[in-house]
């Protein structure tokens, strides 16, 4: 059975970046990775959720994912919390690094992912909410909830 270039598989998810900022770009990247931390990936063990991304000397390197330790690896196993190179194009790089520095946004990581076999990782330029932002978000998601509910009894 072979995976079509298309087929995405899903390692992790960071769910509370949709929550606790406002998206205003996404890019999906490739990420170097060692051996054994691709056969960690591929058993579906990965956490991004306290992960960021940041610009080091025109690098663009990913923060604070943890992919474990590879169960059957040796002594060269890797460090579950080392820090990762993204692998993007220059002029992307430049022009996300100008929007962290000018407008105060921050780099977050909203996936891990196979696409095909290769390890993906989408990314999103985002602004931080506020607490009275999510409150207001949530209540807007409910009222539509309730509007739609009340719609679909009158049919």
């Amino acid at each position: 059975m072979s995976e079509s270039k298309d087929e995405r598989r899903m390692v992790a998810e960071n769910r509370k970046a949709r929550h606790d900022f406002d998206l205003l770009e996404t890019l999906e990247c490739g990420i170097a990775l060692q051996g054994t931390e691709v056969k960690s990936l591929r058993q579906g063990k990965a956490s991004i959720a306290e992960s960021y991304a940041m610009v080091r000397r025109g690098e663009l390197w990913l923060l604070g994912a943890h992919i474990p330790e590879y169960a059957f690896g040796n002594i060269h196993n890797h460090a579950p919390l080392r820090d990762r190179k993204l692998l993007v194009n220059k002029r992307e790089i430049a022009k996300w690094e100008r929007a962290v520095k000018e407008q105060g946004v921050t780099i977050v990581p909203l996936s891990l992912y196979f696409k095909g076999a290769l390890v993906k990782v989408a990314l999103a330029l985002a602004r931080g909410r506020k607490l009275h932002d999510k409150r207001e978000r949530e209540r807007e998601k409910t009222d539509r909830r309730e509007i739609e509910r009340a719609a679909s009894r009158r049919r």
